[in-house]
């Protein structure tokens, strides 16, 4: 586990990127970011699960553009700490001369990922350091690395929970599905107000968050896809997405997600 960091870092409030590789079983977060999970899971066990199947969720979304709809560039936003099978780890599995560009502005992930998100000879794979909310820069930078006239995958995973105001959290969706071509896909989950145990796990834990986390009722989630064309099964729970099709009736969890293609 990480005992040292930058000066940038504050490791004494927890953070959502390094709650959610703890959860995941990573080793870069401290003990701040640990008491807080610990603390979370006290109230509600349940987000253990989420955790994982939203990471489930991102493969399989990720999968899907790649072989199903030809997508061979990523815009990762808000991509938090590397772990196993990050999207492009998974997209150039199939595709190598997939090209992604991840954007976080938390100085731990910018730290890792400059060693960690290696890309294949073929693809590249490159990382904005910047604030969701500043769309103009990752857009600005993303295009060193991205061609926009071509579909990409906008992958906003866990993230919109994060901007507190809903309008601003729309709002920023539109302006960056706005300089994508048609034939873009977005693919988006967050966690949801389904599970009461959930909501109040999140209520006794923001107060000590550098930034807070703010659930969205599955309807809101919805409206993130307005004017696209929202591929099946529509926004579900994480792990109803798409599911494998030899596994058990899969559980229902208060992260909901969908995928859908820009007309």
């Amino acid at each position: 586990m990480a005992d040292h960091a930058p000066d940038a870092i504050d490791t004494s409030r927890p953070h959502s990127a390094r709650i959610w590789n703890h959860l995941l079983g990573g080793e870069d977060n401290y003990e701040a970011d640990r008491a807080a999970a610990a603390a979370i899971l006290s109230v509600f066990p349940g987000m253990a699960d989420i955790t994982r199947h939203s990471r489930q969720f991102t493969g399989r979304a990720v999968g899907h553009l790649v072989r199903d709809a030809g997508i061979r560039q990523f815009l990762d936003v808000g991509s938090g700490l590397p772990t196993a099978d990050n999207t492009h780890e998974i997209a150039q599995r199939t595709a190598p001369e997939a090209r992604i560009v991840y954007v976080d502005n938390d100085p731990l992930v910018l730290a890792h990922a400059r060693a960690l998100l290696t890309s294949t000879p073929e693809g590249r794979c490159q990382y904005v350091d910047a604030d969701a909310r500043d769309t103009d820069r990752i857009l600005e930078e993303a295009a060193r690395t991205l061609d926009f006239t071509r579909p990409v995958g906008l992958m906003l995973m866990g993230i919109l929970g994060l901007i507190e105001d809903y309008d601003e959290a729309r709002s920023l969706v539109r302006r960056l599905l706005a300089a994508l071509p048609p034939g873009s896909h977005l693919a988006l989950n967050d966690g949801t107000t389904t599970d009461p145990a959930y909501v109040e796990a999140l209520h006794r834990h923001n107060p000590r968050a550098a930034v807070p986390y703010t659930p969205r009722a599955p309807h809101q989630i919805e409206r993130y896809f307005e004017n696209l064309h929202l591929l099946p099964p529509g926004v579900v729970s994480c792990p109803r997405w798409h599911p494998d099709p030899t596994a058990e009736t899969p559980p229902e969890v208060a992260a909901y997600g969908g995928v859908a293609r820009k007309p």
